[in-house]
Formats: structure tokens, C-alpha cells, sequence
């Protein structure tokens, strides 16, 4: 018989109930927790990804200092061309007020032509300029004397502070004024955290005591009185998220406040809401960060900013577009006030200084200054050559100063030359106001500076540069290369040797190429000098195939033109189209005696250590002979004074001589000049961008821009010595310069050397090149011809192959 099991004593036991509802609290409290830990875990991995977003666009942005750009700084010595309006534009520019007691740096007085100035301290990449009290003597739009303003010591040459001209990143396009922490006033910064956020170096990011006050006041009053966001919060809306009034987005906002507080410091924090937070608009420009902002409406640095100045950027954040001081200046008068009472409240400042504060006007720059790129032709122009001469990770580099060769003074003279210019030559061909279009560059003979950028009639208007990437025919502006390739073989060529202004019909690419002078005559052997001066297009083609095309194109390329050059015979009559700034290094380089400089933009380039950086190097490189390009010069010189560009006689002081070429192309769509003095190259070009005809030579449309810009800038006249190597010598009825030892054959007639041709030409790639039409005057049935006149004489030109004009 089995043996029975002995029931557990557990078992035995009765088994307890459970009180009823015991179960369904129980159930209760476990959901909960699992609730909450779901809720919890799902928090802390929203959280998460919210720190990752924090995180990445904040170390993003936080050190992106801009590199800042600056001017050429006026220097002033005795004996400089300066008038007092030159002098007082200038310090304008830089931001310098007047006061008769210079009771600041950055402070000047002007009483008649004499003037005192309170310089900035500044350091440059060759020194240290201190800041100097000066007393500057005018007199007939020179320096007459510079003196210490203190003990009167007489002083050789000072340097103002350059001019800002525009905060960059060098590798992307975008414009700020950002600042570090301790470029931040303290005024500044105690105001601002009395206005808007008193605990914010206490608080976490979010501030629950002004979360509780607020709601009470805004109960109190039955409608929003009072906000309660934080710094922290306001820079999490303005960085992170967008302006839309939800819940969601407040909670987003409060933990993102959260999270960025406990990550960083709350002085990093403080210098990003400085940076970032919106304070205007400027047309399609957002105005962000106080930087900007002071640049904006005041035209000055941040820490040039008196009491009431600081008082209105902290007043119109309350809200930039009703607090906007162009459209509500009494409304933003009133907000200014209340902050600057609350300034004295919080003994910011004093009661005196709060009630006199008060009176001051809102000093907002007439239409809003442009804080970064006020000349962004020029600074094009810079970008393009920091990559060209500069390594990449170079100019990654966090705040780096570059020196620019901008010259302020001529970029005026040439902005205000183009203003003035413009709308009289669209009114000569009866044009609606706005249709012809300009540019111009202006660069230093010696050192090939670029001294101002011009890029359209607008010059501050930041789009398409037409200095920079019109690429446009230049018409006759190729004959002094022709020239100059002939003068370079002094065995074969002189001034006076002969050459043949006759028909010329060759066959390119199945066609008969005939070019014509512009008034259908041949002249038939002329002195050499004179086939440039009177810009005879026969003479000019017989010249360059005698020469060979290949060679001609060679020296073009040579001088500094980087484009593509087709080698065809039309190019001999300026079917190669280059843009302003390349024609400038041209005839650069012929006006420094065949060196040629690269034209620069940039001077020198700074870390933020004042350490300068490494630059590819530039060379200077001998091209042609001096010899060479000074009995070029003599030969433009006398386009000016024989030749189709007479009316700079009239326009220019008559002991300023200078040397030039005009062009003009097909059916007048290009009207070109470029020429130079003693210092100074300039180039100039008006046209159509829709390249239809415009009815404008190149003596009645860009000579005339041309001879504005000359007539107004500080420049110096060519110099009648020649170099080692030339003599002069009398032929053709006058005095003319020639290399020693060559002085080829006597004018026109017999005697003249026959010249093999260089090369044969090659097939254009074009039915109809674009050539040289330089209009001039037709001359009338007799034996002796006048001298060309300023308009010349309407006429059809045929769009057939074989009719080219041109001089």
C-alpha cells in the first residue's frame, strides 16, 4: 500500500483573501510607475536629441569670429593734395565725431582750414600707430603743415585708423560683426540684463520666480503685460527654433534653455544672444547681433556708443518692427527713456547723466550705413584673390584682419564721377534713365595696387560685377598692344618707320575679310606712331600680320590678360573680350615700363595672433623693354593730344598730361577707355547688358566717365624723361624719342623697310567677328584732313563681314 504523502505544512494553511479594491490600486500605483518611467525614459531621449541639436549648431557658431577688412589708411604729410571736404568725408568714414573739445579718441574739430584731430590707436602689420592729438593746416586743397597738437612738434607723416570696409568669412559669403565677451561693453551688458533678464547668473535657463511674477501681472491686468522668458530662451528662439506661438514650441524652447545652460558657461551664452538676437531689418537684410546693429543705426563701433545710443538697441528689442526708428521715432523715444530711467534705477548711471541722456536726439545714420560691404565691387575682388594667393585652411582661421588697398578718397571720386556721369550720357541718346550700364577700375602705376572697384552704375549694389566679369570686346583698346609689339624690335620698327595703310582682303573661314577705316580712306604710308594716334585700322592690320597674330596674342597675354585668346585676324581689331580688370593689368603694366605687377587687392593678411600669413608669391616680371613701352606711352600720349580723345584737353588741368586709347565695337554696343598718368591707371567701359547698340564712341561715352574720374582724384602727370636707352632725335618735321642706335626709316615715301609676315592667319572660328568701330569724324574732300571731332558723324554700319570701322 503506498505510502501517503504528508501535505506541506504551508499547504495546510488557509490561504488569505485579498481585501476587496486591494487589486486595482495595486495595478494602479504599477501602471503609474510604468507610466512615468516611460514618460521619463521617453523625456530623456527626446532630451538627448535635443542636446545633440544644441550642441551641434551652438560649437558650430559660437567661435565663428569674421575675418575684418580694412582700407588703405590715409596718411597725411606736408605737401599731400587734401581739402577739407576730402578730410572731413574721410572721417566720416571712419566713424570719428565732431567735438571741439577732442574729448575722446575718434574725435575731431574743423574751424575753416584748420583742424584737430583725436586719432585712434591702431596696429598695423608693419607697427603700431598711437593715438595722437594732431593739428593739420590746409590751405588750397593742400597739407600745408602736420604738428603734434600737444607741444606743436612738426610731424613728417601720420596714419588715421583705416577704414572698416566689411566683416567677412573668407571661404563662404556671408557678412557679420560678431563679437567676443569682452568686446562687449559693460554698460551695455548691465543694461541689457536690467531690461530683460535680472537673474540670468542665477537662474538654470528658465527662471520660475519670473515665470510666477509675470503670470501674476499678466492676471492682474487681464492681458499680457509682461513676458518671462529668459536670455537663454530667447537665444534658444532666435538659434534653434522658430516664431510660432504654441505650446510645443515653448516646451521645446524651456528644456532646449535647460540643456544649453547646463552646457555651457553663461558668458558664452551671453556673447551668442549678443550676436544673434534680431534687432532690424535693412530691406531684404535682417539686422542680427548688436555689432551689427551699432554699425547700422549709428555708423560706429560698438564701444564707440554714448548713453542714450546704448539705451535704444536694448529699447527696440521689445519688439524691432514697432520699435523701428526710421518709421516710429517718437515710439522708440519714449521705450528709450523708460530704459534709461531704469539704467539710473539700477545705478547704471547716474540721475544727471539719465536726465541729460534723455534729451538727446536718436542720432539714427540717414537710411542705415552699411556695416560689411559698403564697397562690394571691391570686396569681389578680395574674396577672389585671398584664394587665389592664400592657402584654404589658412583662411579658416578665426579672426583675421586683412589689409585692402582700397583707397576711400578715389573710390569716392570714381562713385561719384559714375553717379554724375550716367544719367547725362542716357539722356545724350535719349534713353530712359537707368539703361546704360558702367564700370570702372582704378589701380596704382608702381605697385599695381587696386585702388577702387566700380562694378555698375550702382555701386553698392552687391550683384553682377561687371569690373570683374563683363566680359566684353574691347575694340581699338588692342592697338597699343600691336604697337608696342612692333616697337619691341627696334632692328625693324621705330615711331617714324613707314607703314602701309592699304586695303587688306584675306579669306577667313570661307569668307573675304576686308576691314575698312571708319571713313572709308586709305591714307597709304604713314609714319608708324601715327597709325596709333589716329587709330587707322589698315595700318593697324597690315602692322599686326606683318608682326604675326600668334605674336600679338603672345604679348596680350604677356601684359596680364588670362583669357582665352583666338589668335585670328580679327583680333587685331579688338575681337577679344576681356573684362575691366584684366584690360587695367594690360595697360598697367605698359604704364610701369613693361613690368608687370599683378594687380593686387590685398596688402597683408593677419591671424588673429597679428602673426601675417603666408601668400603665394606674387613676381614682378620684365615683359617688354622700358624702351619699348615709353615710346608706346609717347604715342598714346599723342591720342590725347591729336587724337580721338581731344576732349580730355578740355576736361583735364592742362599741365596734366596723360596717355590713353579709346575703343568702341560693332554698331557702338562697347564704348571703352583706358589710359593713364604718372601714378594712377584707370580703366573705364559703358554699355548695354542687353548688348544692343547704344549710340556711344568711345570718345563720347567712357572717355567721358574717364576724364571725370582723372579730373577729380589726387594724381601726378607723366614724366617726359625717357629711360637709359632712348634718345631723341628730329624727324618728320619734329622731335621724336627713338631706341638709341635704331632710328629706323625716315617718314612715309621711300626708303621703307620691307617686312616679312610672322605668320599666317588662321580661320576664325566665327562668320562675323566682333571688331574695333571707334567712330570718328568723316573726313570732308580735301587734301588735308582735320582733326577728329567729339561726335562723330551718324552713319549705318553694315553687319556684313567685310565692313569693319574702328579707332
Amino acid at each position: 500500500m503506498p505510502k501517503q504523502r504528508r501535505p506541506h505544512p504551508r499547504s495546510s494553511r488557509r490561504r488569505r483573501q485579498p481585501k476587496e479594491g486591494m487589486g486595482f490600486f495595486g495595478f494602479a500605483v504599477r501602471a503609474l510607475v510604468l507610466l512615468a518611467l516611460g514618460v521619463g525614459l521617453a523625456v530623456g531621449l527626446y532630451g538627448v536629441h535635443l542636446d545633440k541639436v544644441v550642441r551641434a549648431k551652438f560649437e558650430g557658431k559660437r567661435w565663428a569670429l569674421p575675418a575684418r577688412v580694412y582700407a588703405r589708411p590715409l596718411e597725411i604729410y606736408t605737401g599731400r593734395s587734401l581739402s577739407v571736404a576730402e578730410l572731413e568725408g574721410e572721417l566720416g568714414r571712419l566713424g570719428y565725431r565732431e567735438d571741439a573739445q577732442l574729448a575722446r579718441p575718434g574725435s575731431y574739430h574743423i574751424d575753416g582750414e584748420q583742424a584737430a584731430i583725436r586719432t585712434r590707436p591702431f596696429r598695423y602689420w608693419d607697427g603700431y600707430e598711437p593715438e595722437r592729438y594732431l593739428s593739420v593746416d590746409l590751405a588750397g586743397g593742400v597739407v600745408k603743415a602736420v604738428a603734434d597738437g600737444n607741444d606743436a612738434t612738426p610731424l613728417a607723416l601720420v596714419r588715421l585708423d583705416p577704414a572698416l570696409i566689411a566683416s567677412i568669412y573668407p571661404t563662404h559669403n556671408e557678412d557679420r560683426v560678431l563679437l567676443r565677451r569682452e568686446q562687449l561693453p559693460s554698460r551695455l551688458v548691465k543694461t541689457l540684463l536690467a531690461v530683460e533678464d535680472r537673474q540670468f547668473y542665477q537662474h538654470h535657463g528658465v527662471d520660475p520666480k519670473g515665470i510666477l511674477r509675470a503670470a501674476y501681472e499678466n492676471l492682474r491686468a487681464g492681458r499680457t503685460v509682461q513676458g518671462a522668458s529668459t536670455l537663454t530662451q530667447q537665444l534658444v528662439k532666435n538659434f534653434y527654433l522658430t516664431q510660432e506661438r504654441t505650446l510645443e514650441r515653448k516646451l521645446n524652447e524651456a528644456y532646449m534653455a535647460v540643456l544649453l545652460d547646463w552646457r555651457y558657461d553663461k558668458d558664452e551664452i551671453l556673447t551668442a544672444y549678443a550676436n544673434e538676437v534680431y534687432l532690424g531689418q535693412d530691406g531684404s537684410r535682417a539686422i542680427h547681433g548688436f555689432g551689427l546693429a551699432s554699425r547700422f543705426y549709428f555708423d560706429r563701433d560698438i564701444d564707440e556708443l554714448d548713453i542714450p545710443q546704448t539705451a535704444m538697441l536694448v529699447a527696440i528689442l521689445k519688439g524691432p518692427s514697432d520699435f523701428n526708428p526710421q518709421r516710429n521715432p517718437e515710439r522708440v523715444r519714449e521705450r528709450r527713456n523708460l530704459v534709461i530711467d531704469l539704467m539710473a534705477h539700477h545705478q547704471i548711471i547716474s540721475k544727471a547723466d539719465a536726465e541729460q541722456a534723455k534729451q538727446a536726439p536718436l542720432g539714427v545714420v540717414e537710411g542705415g550705413a552699411r556695416p560689411s560691404g559698403e564697397y562690394p565691387g571691391f570686396i569681389q575682388l578680395v574674396r577672389r584673390q585671398l584664394r587665389r594667393d592664400y592657402r584654404e585652411e589658412d583662411l579658416r582661421s578665426e579672426g583675421l584682419r586683412i589689409f585692402t588697398t582700397l583707397d576711400p578718397l578715389t573710390q569716392a571720386h570714381v562713385e561719384a564721377a559714375v553717379k554724375a556721369r550716367l544719367p547725362k550720357l542716357d539722356r545724350s541718346r535719349r534713353l530712359p534713365e537707368g539703361t546704360l550700364e558702367t564700370a570702372a577700375v582704378v589701380t596704382s602705376v608702381a605697385q599695381g595696387e587696386v585702388l577702387a572697384v566700380v562694378g555698375g552704375r550702382d555701386p553698392g549694389y552687391a550683384g553682377f560685377n561687371r569690373a570683374l566679369d563683363a566680359v566684353r570686346p574691347i575694340g581699338s583698346l588692342i592697338k597699343p598692344v600691336i604697337y608696342l609689339k612692333a616697337l619691341s624690335q627696334p632692328q625693324r620698327y621705330s615711331l617714324v618707320t613707314p607703314i602701309q595703310d592699304k586695303p587688306v582682303n584675306l579669306r577667313v573661314a570661307g569668307v573675304m575679310w576686308r576691314p575698312k577705316n571708319y571713313d572709308h580712306s586709305v591714307h597709304g604710308t604713314v609714319p608708324l606712331y601715327r597709325g596709333l594716334v589716329k587709330s587707322y585700322n589698315l595700318a593697324t592690320v597690315n602692322l599686326g600680320l606683318d608682326l604675326g597674330v600668334d605674336q600679338v596674342a603672345g604679348l596680350l597675354r604677356d601684359l596680364g590678360a588670362v583669357r582665352d585668346i583666338d589668335a585670328v585676324p580679327a583680333m587685331l581689331l579688338g575681337s577679344v573680350s576681356l573684362p575691366p580688370v584684366e584690360v587695367a593689368q594690360a595697360y598697367q603694366t605698359i604704364a610701369a615700363g613693361g613690368f608687370r605687377a599683378p594687380l593686387r587687392a590685398i596688402r597683408e593678411v593677419l591671424d588673429a595672433s597679428g602673426r601675417p600669413l603666408n601668400r603665394y608669391p606674387l613676381a614682378v616680371e620684365s615683359v617688354v623693354s622700358a624702351e619699348a613701352a615709353y615710346l608706346t606711352q609717347w604715342a598714346m600720349r599723342r591720342v590725347v593730344t591729336q587724337g580721338t580723345a581731344t576732349w580730355l584737353k578740355r576736361r583735364l588741368p592742362s599741365d596734366l598730361a596723360v596717355a590713353g586709347k579709346t575703343g568702341t565695337t560693332n554698331d557702338m554696343r562697347d564704348s571703352w577707355f583706358a589710359g593713364f598718368s604718372g601714378d594712377k591707371v584707370a580703366v573705364a567701359w559703358v554699355g548695354r547688358d542687353d548688348n544692343e547698340p547704344m549710340g556711344l564712341s568711345g570718345s563720347t561715352g567712357a572717355l567721358r566717365v574717364w576724364g571725370d574720374i582723372m579730373a577729380s582724384v589726387d594724381t601726378q602727370p607723366l614724366d617726359d624723361a625717357p629711360p637709359e636707352g632712348v634718345v631723341t632725335a628730329g624727324a618728320c618735321g619734329s622731335s621724336l624719342p627713338y631706341i638709341d642706335g635704331y632710328a629706323g626709316s625716315a617718314c612715309g615715301g621711300g626708303g621703307a623697310r620691307t617686312a616679312s609676315r610672322g605668320s599666317t592667319p588662321k580661320a576664325s572660328s566665327s562668320a562675323e567677328p566682333v571688331v574695333a568701330q571707334e567712330p570718328a569724324p568723316r573726313a570732308p574732300e580735301t587734301k588735308r584732313r582735320p582733326e577728329p571731332k567729339d561726335e562723330p558723324r551718324k552713319r549705318e554700319v553694315s553687319p556684313f563681314l567685310s565692313d569693319f570701322y574702328g579707332n
